[in-house]
Formats: C-alpha cells, sequence, structure tokens
C-alpha cells in the first residue's frame, strides 16, 4: 500500500507533515509506503531530525511548485501541474499511489481531485464526510463543505455515500441516518428539507428522521446529513468547543487550586483524534486535512486512508451508487461549484 502525503500543505510545512509520517510509521499498524511531495531539499532537511527512521517505508517525490491557500483553487490547479497537490493526486490516477492525504488548499485539493480524479459515475456530487464527536460513538457529517448549494436527490446521494463511510471506516453494519434540520417533524424546514426527507424516508436507509442541533450531541445517529453550508458552519463550531472547554476548565481549577486530568476530556473533542475528511465520491481516495494541523492530525488522516484502501471503499462506493438512483433521484448532471 503506498499513502502519497502532500508535504507542503499544512502551515509549517514541511515539519508539520514529516513528523506526521514518521509518527504513522512507528504508530501505524500495517505494511505501507508513504510518498512525501514537496520540495525534495527541505523535506531532506527535516528527515535529519530523524536518523533513526528505517528506510524503505518512506520515498520522496520532488514537487517544484505548491498552491498557496489565497490562490484561486481551480486556475492553481490548471497553472501549476507540477504542484505537489497535482503531483500526489496524479499519481493515485496512475497507479502509482493508492490514497492522497493534503492539508494543503482545501479548495485546491477538492478541484484537483475532479479534475485529476473524476467523480465515479453514479455521482452527481462528491461531497466531504468528517467525523464529530458525541456522547457515544462518532457521527458521520457528510457534507461538511463542498457543495454550498444542493438539490433534495443530492442530500440522499450524500447519506448513501456517508453510510459507506461509516460502514467501512468506522465499523457500523447499519448505520443510523438522520437529516439535520430545525425540528423533529417532516414537514419542519425549507422546501429542500421537506423534500430531503421524503427522499430519504422512502429509501432503503435505516432513516431515523430528522435531527436537531442539540441531539447530536447525544449520538442520536451515525451519519448526519447536510447541504455543504450549514455542515461547514456546525463543523467550525465543533472545532472551537474543544478550546473552549478545555481552556474553561483549566481556569475554574486553577481558581479553585483543584487538579484534574483533562486528557481523556480533551481527546474526546479534539478533532486531530479523527485525521482527515474524505472527499467521497470522486474516482479514488482524496483526504483533506486542516491547515494548521500538527503531526497526530497528519497521521491519523494516513490512518484513515489506510482504512479506506484496505475495506477497498471507493469500489463499494462504485458498487451502490452506479445505477441505483431511482426516477426520484435522477437529475441532470452538473459541475461541481464552489471548489
Amino acid at each position: 500500500m503506498r499513502i502519497a502525503l502532500d508535504a507542503m500543505g499544512t502551515d509549517r510545512h514541511p515539519r508539520i507533515e514529516v513528523e506526521g509520517a514518521v509518527q504513522a510509521l512507528r504508530e501505524l499498524p500495517g505494511d505501507f509506503t508513504i510518498l512525501l511531495v514537496g520540495n525534495r531539499a527541505r523535506i531532506e532537511a527535516e528527515l535529519t531530525r530523524f536518523p533513526d527512521l528505517a528506510a524503505g517505508r518512506l520515498e520522496l517525490v520532488h514537487a517544484a511548485q505548491w498552491i498557496d491557500p489565497h490562490e484561486a483553487p481551480a486556475s492553481a490547479v490548471r497553472r501549476k501541474g507540477e504542484s505537489s497537490i497535482v503531483m500526489g493526486l496524479a499519481m493515485q490516477r496512475e497507479g502509482k499511489a493508492d490514497a492522497f492525504v493534503s492539508a494543503g488548499s482545501t479548495g485546491a485539493v477538492m478541484a484537483a481531485s475532479l479534475f485529476i480524479l473524476r467523480p465515479l459515475p453514479g455521482v452527481d456530487r462528491p461531497a466531504v464526510a468528517t467525523v464529530l464527536p458525541s456522547a457515544s460513538e462518532p457521527v458521520v457529517l457528510v457534507d461538511a463543505g463542498a457543495n454550498v448549494d444542493s438539490k433534495p436527490h443530492q442530500l440522499l446521494q450524500f447519506a448513501r455515500l456517508g453510510v459507506i463511510y461509516a460502514q467501512d471506516v468506522l465499523r457500523r453494519p447499519r448505520p443510523r441516518v438522520g437529516l439535520l434540520n430545525i425540528g423533529e417533524e417532516p414537514e419542519k424546514g425549507n422546501e429542500l428539507a421537506v423534500e430531503a426527507h421524503r427522499l430519504l424516508r422512502e429509501s432503503d436507509l435505516n432513516f431515523v428522521g430528522n435531527v436537531e442541533g442539540r441531539d447530536i450531541i447525544g449520538g442520536v445517529c451515525d451519519v448526519l446529513v447536510a447541504d455543504g453550508f450549514v455542515g461547514n458552519v456546525l463543523l467550525k463550531f465543533y472545532e472551537s468547543v474543544a478550546g473552549f472547554v478545555y481552556g474553561l476548565l483549566t481556569r475554574e481549577l486553577a481558581a479553585a487550586h483543584a487538579e484534574l486530568h483533562l486528557e481523556k476530556v480533551f481527546q474526546v473533542l479534539d478533532y486531530t483524534e479523527y485525521g482527515g475528511a474524505p472527499l467521497l465520491g470522486v474516482n479514488g481516495l482524496s483526504i483533506i486535512c486542516h491547515g494548521g494541523s500538527p503531526p497526530r492530525a497528519i497521521k491519523n488522516a494516513i490512518r484513515v486512508a489506510i482504512q479506506a484502501v484496505e475495506t477497498g471503499m471507493v469500489e463499494h462506493i462504485r458498487r451502490e451508487l452506479v445505477g441505483r438512483e431511482s426516477a426520484s433521484e435522477r437529475a441532470p448532471r452538473k459541475a461541481v461549484e464552489g471548489a
């Protein structure tokens, strides 16, 4: 198994990526090789900090360019054919890598994934799936930001993509699907939510109905479906909770001169525990990480990529979705916007 890792993605590249790759090789089980794609000289300089690293499981692929997060994603992908993002995804298309992981520009990774890997047949719009902590098991949120304007049949498709991810990576045999809404009743919400509820209810999915924001943390579903606009707002709020809770507890305990081991509390809320977010529905594995990711998040994103390869998630999606769309799900294919 060969995992291509964009070494030029994080805010502190390539130091963070190299550390994350080393952690993955040392801590994750399995026989896999990491391909570090980026500026060779800078990567080699970082690798000198790990002289005991066993040779043979880490390879360097020189990329002369990198995409700045402030560049227009689609044009940057077209102009910079030798960037780490484009080259890493091209290696997967050519069969030289089994998955690609990047903490670079989210828009550029999505755009390049669509241009290079292409959507799978039967997939209208690929979607980003991310994992949210809950009081029980983690919840898959889909879409977390790839599509800010969605149609009802696309939300049904997001649900199918999320179910496969929950089955293959989170090991949920029959995932419960919930629709994010402002009320539990089927008639609640806007036209998008009402029609999406009908499609989900009539599907063969294990649909548990509408889920209000206050119930997410209770773990009432395994897959939470939303359009990318709302999903991304929810994701960003969730990400801010960990730091807020940690700071609040630390301050209160200090004032009370008390001690409490907060590592487990913080671990549940920390997004770095869950790795990267896969772009589901493309003809390959493209894992998206935060630009501010620490090495631990890179390591766990590599873990997600390995699990997805081992379970054949892309082929699972292909089998499930090709030819599955019913008349109510079909709609003219449109180019994905907002990448």
